[in-house]
């Protein structure tokens, strides 16, 4: 992808840059040589439990710079003290001379003997045919190397130390480089791969999906250009340019870069991969996870029934339970821990409780769904307690917080307990690091839903926008019922299945004597160790 400025003054830039470098350090000093971000980079690496990092970054924040310090302070460390060899591995020959000429003047600051930069060749042997690719070495007195290729081989037999993987989305047939590199693990070294995006459905936002999912242990890190802002970068530039920053011309600075992207600012500059638009889950993943079995509970109450009397409402709906809940209640496996998440409305939207059951092999089960339409918020929560009392093992609920919400989701807190409810109030932040575990989820058949078309509609209505997946805000669907919809049966599976990954709330058998709030708890315990009522306690303890 091209930049907003040719690859010559681009060039010129870092020439500019890398003669400043000396100044910079010697006015701030090498540890503030490194702005924050790029601080954050190198500690992560430097950190001993850290074996893979992916870093998702904008360009143009000099992120490099970072790789090429700590690249320096490891090659040139002795063996006992960590050292190892590092190479780096880029698509453009370009990008690789600057990297070890970024190399050579951190040496020079470290003050690290070093020899002088060299040209060389790494011969790549595979099956493919064997090739030598040209490289640019800098050698330590440690007895290590920088070695960095001007493009990607096909195998990295025979070598260890710590690889760095730069623009990977990029690189050629990265899936089988990144097979390569992960033997270095074997003997103790790293694996850092770096890029901006290039598109959904590219290898690196494959890696980065897996990792949020949890089915990849690496660690990641994502810097837009907002975040390098905020951690200096235009001070930085203004400070090689030699340029007067202030707040106004740093504005005026980000407004032309994100001018000069134009459609493409999102991904080059804010780490949102393009092409991201669509459904998120076919219909056919989703069908293959319904079970006609499971079944879906509907209420909605007469007209006016917010303005009946309070008793009359409260028996209303402990008949509806009685009748429609108890005995899907009752069926379920007692040795099963349970959870819950609701997708709360009060108008207009469904408020739904989607239940989930544990199993002991980890599945996800679902006894049922509930679908309540135009139901009083007091009339919510009874149904909610009255939901979590009949549910078995029960340990976490997840809970819409967001508006109308935060009142029940509260009102369970208080219930429940801090630890066994999460309020959740939704984020672009919440979708990105959750919803791709939802996907695992279908994938692997961990899930289970109802056969049911409108349900059906609600999960197709999870998009890629701007590189997330979520419901639209501004998009709805017309139920079976003709009414409308918004998605509300997969948010509470998304809170459901994200409560099923707590680890809170009992793990053994029924509780003696019946479902007890905490107050309760708490009171029993009281008149059991003192004699006295909670009430009386509390007295004595203010007058103490």
């Amino acid at each position: 992808m091209s930049g907003p400025i040719t690859k010559e003054e681009w060039a010129n830039a870092r020439r500019l840059s890398t003669d400043e470098m000396q100044n910079v350090i010697s006015l701030v000093g090498l540890p503030k040589a490194l702005l924050g971000y790029q601080q954050r980079v190198v500690s992560l690496l430097e950190s001993a439990g850290v074996e893979v990092l992916f870093v998702e970054k904008s360009r143009r924040i000099g992120l490099t710079w970072g790789f090429a310090a700590y690249a320096v302070l490891r090659a040139a460390r002795e063996k006992k003290a960590g050292g190892m060899d590092v190479m780096y591995i880029s698509y453009a020959q370009d990008m690789t001379r600057e990297f070890v000429d970024a190399c050579a003047m951190w040496a020079r600051a470290f003050s690290h003997a070093a020899m002088e930069v060299e040209e060389t060749f790494f011969e790549d042997k595979s099956p493919d045919g064997d090739k030598s690719i040209q490289a640019f070495r800098i050698r330590f007195a440690s007895g290590f190397e920088i070695m960095a290729l001007s493009s990607a081989p096909r195998t990295l037999r025979g070598k260890q130390g710590v690889v760095m993987i730069d623009e990977a989305a990029f690189v050629d047939k990265l899936a089988e480089l990144l097979k390569a590199a992960m033997a270095f693990l074997m003997w103790g070294g790293q694996v850092v791969v770096c890029s901006t995006h290039n598109g959904f459905e590219n290898e690196f936002n494959t890696q980065i999906q897996d990792i949020h999912a949890g089915k990849l242990p690496y660690e990641h890190i994502k810097i837009d250009l907002d975040t390098a802002l905020k951690e200096g970068l235009y001070e930085r530039i203004c400070f090689v340019t030699r340029k007067t920053w202030s707040p106004e011309a740093e504005a005026e600075w980000r407004e032309k870069i994100i001018k000069f992207y134009a459609a493409g600012a999102d991904e080059e500059l804010f780490c949102i991969p393009s092409q991201s638009a669509g459904a998120y889950l076919s219909r056919a993943l989703i069908e293959a996870r319904m079970n006609p079995a499971v079944p879906i509970i509907r209420w909605m109450p007469p007209k006016g029934f917010v303005d009946w009397p309070e008793h009359v409402r409260k028996a209303e709906a402990l008949a509806f339970c009685q009748e429609h809940l108890k005995p899907v209640l009752d069926q379920v496996e007692r040795s099963f821990r349970s959870c819950l998440g609701q997708d709360f409305a009060r108008n207009g939207d469904l408020s739904v409780v989607h239940p989930m059951l544990v199993t002991t092999n980890l599945q996800r089960l679902t006894p049922f769904i509930l679908e309540m339409r135009d139901v009083p918020f007091e009339t919510q929560k009874e149904i909610l307690f009255f939901i979590i009392d009949g549910l078995p093992r029960f340990f976490h609920a997840a809970l819409d917080a967001g508006g109308n919400g935060a009142y029940l989701a509260e009102a369970a807190r208080q219930k429940l307990g801090p630890s066994l409810v999460s309020e959740i109030k939704f984020s672009l932040d919440w979708y990105m690091l959750n919803m791709p575990k939802l996907k695992d989820a279908f994938e692997n058949g961990y899930i289970e839903l109802p056969r049911d078309d409108d349900t059906m509609g609600d999960y197709r209505l999870i998009q890629m926008t701007r590189g997330v997946a979520k419901v639209p805000d501004n998009v709805h669907t017309v139920g079976s019922d003709g009414h409308k919809r918004h998605g509300d049966s997969a948010i509470a599976g998304a809170l459901a299945y994200f409560a099923s990954n707590q680890d809170t709330g009992p793990i053994g058998g029924e509780a003696v004597g019946g479902n007890k709030d905490s107050t309760h708890q708490l009171a029993d315990f009281v008149k059991a160790m003192t004699g006295a009522s909670l009430g009386e306690s509390l007295t004595n303890f203010l007058r103490m």
